[in-house]
């Protein structure tokens, strides 16, 4: 999934990022409710997570500002304000579930779990293509008996082109979904990760089924 995760708490920023991403999640990471703002105003996400007190746009305005443009996404609060009277204020704002910090990071991994069947790209535990199955709390591909681990960016890339099959996807919006808010990917990064890829679907037997359309990008096709 695309996360925007909103924290202002550097300390507690960089712990929920790590687990997040270690999972094969895509993490924007942003320490602000101003900042948050544009990213909503220019990206599309799978789950919000927003910390309650932000300085000058706090978590409950986000929530409610992104409701009001129509947005359907899960949205977690993450919050110090553990009475009934917040907890309905931020359900009132939209949000779908909410966490009392301090926060238990299984906790949190198993509430984006739930949440993420909430999202409109939700298809289940697999994507599956053809006879290819990407396993998404695993990050394992696999055809027929054939298995093979992922890293990280390699299951972010095929989750990417799963949920995308048979669209030319360009390196621009190939860069602008893997590569989070802030980072800047290397001029032949997109080509490395293309090579690994292939490298991967060929141990499972479907080697040509990632193809390059010159001049415009790449596409996965449905193997066999």
């Amino acid at each position: 999934m695309i996360i925007l995760l909103v924290e202002d708490d550097p300390r507690q920023l960089e712990p929920l990022h790590a687990a997040l991403s270690g999972v094969g999640h895509i993490v924007d990471a942003v320490e602000d409710g101003e900042t948050a703002q544009l990213l909503l105003a220019q990206k599309e996400y799978d789950l919000l997570i927003l910390d309650w007190m932000l300085p000058n746009v706090s978590g409950v305005t986000l929530c409610n500002n992104y409701r009001k443009t129509g947005k359907t996404s899960p949205v977690l609060m993450l919050t110090a304000k553990d009475t009934t009277k917040d907890k309905v204020t931020g359900l009132d704002a939209g949000a779908d579930d909410y966490l009392v910090k301090p926060v238990d990071v299984i906790e949190l991994l198993a509430r984006v779990r739930a949440l993420g069947r909430r999202s409109p790209l939700w298809q289940g535990d697999t994507l599956k293509l053809g006879d290819l199955e990407l396993h998404l709390h695993s990050l394992v591909l696999q055809r027929g008996e054939a298995r093979v681990q992922l890293s990280t960016r390699e299951f972010q890339f095929m989750e990417y082109l799963m949920r995308h099959p048979k669209q030319v996807l360009s390196r621009d919006q190939i860069e602008q979904t893997l590569w989070e808010w802030g980072t800047h990917p290397e001029s032949n990064a997109v080509s490395t990760l293309v090579r690994r890829l292939r490298h991967r679907l060929e141990s499972v037997g479907v080697k040509d089924c990632l193809e390059t359309i010159y001049g415009m990008g790449y596409r996965l096709n449905t193997p066999g």
